[in-house]
């Protein structure tokens, strides 16, 4: 299975990066190796002193496809998530600089974090799913779906168009405004609406 994960989904996000504003989505991948096992803290990688926290919703893929439309998006998912794609920034910074690819940056053991799993059923409209993330009790990074650039069944015809979906795939949606710096001892915990989605510890 795949990690294809969105950059510069969010306008906000994008201002506080000082990023330009992408005309397509800006797609980049993860290895399965990236996951951070369940029940697991979190360490901070010895190559980088600033790693950040991105909360973001997550698509599980459950068919296999190729050149999706759109209207027929729907069909390739029946579960929505919540997970984090930790950023070395520092390195992040580093290597767009030089113009190299950042995948150094993203791709690390440990660095995507996979929460619970919700039926699309529960939900009135996927493009209007608010989320969270509270660093330490305190809400650092809130969200909704409507505010992406491109919503998920945009994503899934874009990325089908360069990649076969496969079953068990999962989309990272990409971040909203908040991201931050994680420290030693930070406690983690995500939610869409109000249920808890992931609760983790940082070392």
């Amino acid at each position: 299975m795949k990690l294809i994960c969105i950059g510069r989904n969010y306008t906000e996000h994008i201002k506080e990066l000082e990023n330009e504003k992408p005309t397509d989505p800006v797609v980049f991948l993860k290895p399965d190796t990236a996951i951070l096992l369940k029940k697991q803290p979190f360490f901070i990688p010895d190559f980088s002193n600033d790693v950040h926290h991105e909360v973001e919703i997550l698509v599980k893929i459950n068919r296999v496809g190729k050149y999706i439309d759109r209207k027929f998006a729907h069909k390739y998912y029946k579960e929505i998530g919540l997970g984090i794609d930790f950023t070395a920034r520092d390195l992040q910074s580093q290597l767009k600089a030089k113009g190299l690819p950042w995948d150094k940056a993203k791709a690390f053991d440990g660095a995507a974090v996979i929460g619970s799993w919700l039926d699309v059923g529960d939900f009135k409209d996927i493009n209007n799913i608010n989320f969270s993330l509270q660093k330490n009790d305190h809400v650092v990074q809130k969200g909704n779906t409507s505010l992406m650039l491109w919503k998920i069944n945009e994503l899934i015809e874009y990325v089908s168009k360069y990649f076969t979906l496969k079953i068990g795939d999962i989309i990272f949606t990409g971040t909203p405004a908040g991201v931050g710096k994680v420290i030693a001892n930070d406690k983690l915990k995500g939610f869409i609406d109000d249920k808890e989605m992931f609760s983790i510890t940082v070392k």
